[in-house]
């Protein structure tokens, strides 16, 4: 293989690997042979069900199956736009059912998708049971892992066929981006795009213009004083302010789409929403540079503290940077917290590099002591 991986390297394209239940030894091989760095942006192994829901920001409903391989090609290829500007990207998505410690009723199979901007290419193959032992699936599941992607990469290489079994059955099939979801939303929660803005009528978008400024947060749920802190952040920044709804969060299980589409309801004919798969202000301020965050004073806080950052003053001020060098800021009300004081950013400490990016709206154009999760906690 090392031909293979050779040729690879030198097809100038880059790529993400993210592989799940076995054939992890292609990340090996391709850092083995020298020149990895060429081609590998980022190599992800979500092996325990959480990472993997993490990963794709939903429960797939099977582990194990080509519709989770192709959506983990997604994710894998939308982080690599988020590290490179380069157009001939690659992402790829491998999840496995091999021999393991414990019987197993379904077949061995393997589930391979290489994804970019044009084409998504789905190779499937069923093992023969009992014919090899754990090392010999997970070495022959690497081994088609290295030939799907060097194809994709223009590589010359011999079909996925010849490294099977007389007794292993093979599928391979093509489909385009487009058809495999349609619905832009279905696309935003299968992570082929990052962002779609959805309009007061209904109607989406993924490539409408950066408003002047959004408000950020759960909606759970939408209540008058999100609205009203909508029309004061107008006024302020003489722009339109959108609502902004993340479907990952960094510290709560993604949503559902059944419960992103129940949130949404709230704006209809009343409020555009920009739904986005970015979990933190860092990777929102890559998908909306030059905005202006409209946050509550809570929110403000957190965002630099450091204990959100593993306790690193260092990423947090990195993080602080990076927002900043995208041209967005923070516009800041006031909240009222647990023991009743109305907290403002007077009472929050800035560092003082990143003091200018954060601006207080003043208690009296703006102030209410309502919260969705008091209201979540009112009987009904």
């Amino acid at each position: 293989m090392q031909g293979i991986v050779e040729g690879i390297h030198a097809s100038g394209r880059r790529c993400v690997l993210a592989i799940t239940g076995g054939g992890s030894g292609a990340i090996a091989a391709l850092l083995r042979v020298p020149g990895g760095s060429r081609v590998l942006l980022e190599a992800i192994v979500p092996y325990e069900r959480g990472a993997l829901v993490e990963l794709l920001g939903r429960e797939p409903e099977q582990a194990c199956s080509a519709e989770t391989a192709v959506a983990m090609a997604r994710r894998a290829l939308a982080r690599g736009r988020r590290r490179s500007d380069e157009p001939r990207l690659v992402g790829v998505g491998v999840t496995a059912s091999l021999v393991s410690d414990r019987p197993k009723e379904g077949d061995h199979r393997c589930h391979i998708a290489v994804a970019d901007a044009e084409r998504i290419d789905v190779v499937s193959i069923v093992l023969e049971k009992g014919r090899r032992d754990r090392g010999a699936e997970e070495d022959l599941v690497a081994r088609a892992v290295l030939l799907t992607l060097a194809r994709a990469c223009d590589v010359a290489a011999p079909d996925v066929k010849t490294v099977l079994g007389p007794g292993d059955r093979l599928t391979v099939a093509s489909v385009s981006p487009e058809k495999t979801l349609g619905d832009p939303i279905d696309r935003l929660l299968g992570g082929l795009v990052e962002r779609v803005t959805v309009y007061p009528d209904g109607q989406c978008a993924t490539d409408a213009p950066v408003p002047r400024g959004v408000l950020a947060g759960s909606f759970n749920p939408l209540h008058a004083g999100h609205v009203e802190l909508a029309r004061i952040a107008e006024e302020r920044l003489s722009g339109p302010v959108a609502f902004e709804l993340a479907v990952l969060n960094a510290d709560k299980p993604p949503l559902r789409a059944a419960e992103v589409r129940h949130r949404l309801a709230q704006f209809a004919w009343r409020q555009t929403v920009e739904l986005t798969r970015a979990a933190t202000f860092r990777e929102k301020a890559h998908l909306l540079p030059g905005v202006t965050f409209v946050v509550g004073a809570d929110t403000a806080e957190r965002i630099v503290q450091p204990r959100y950052y593993g306790d690193r003053t260092a990423d947090m001020l990195a993080a602080l940077d990076e927002i900043a060098r995208h041209g967005c800021r923070f516009l800041v009300a006031g909240r009222t917290d647990d023991q009743g004081r109305f907290v403002t950013l007077a009472s929050i400490a800035l560092p003082a590099r990143f003091a200018g990016l954060f601006e207080q709206i003043p208690e009296e154009r703006f102030r209410r002591d309502v919260s969705s999760s008091g209201l979540r906690q009112r009987p009904s």
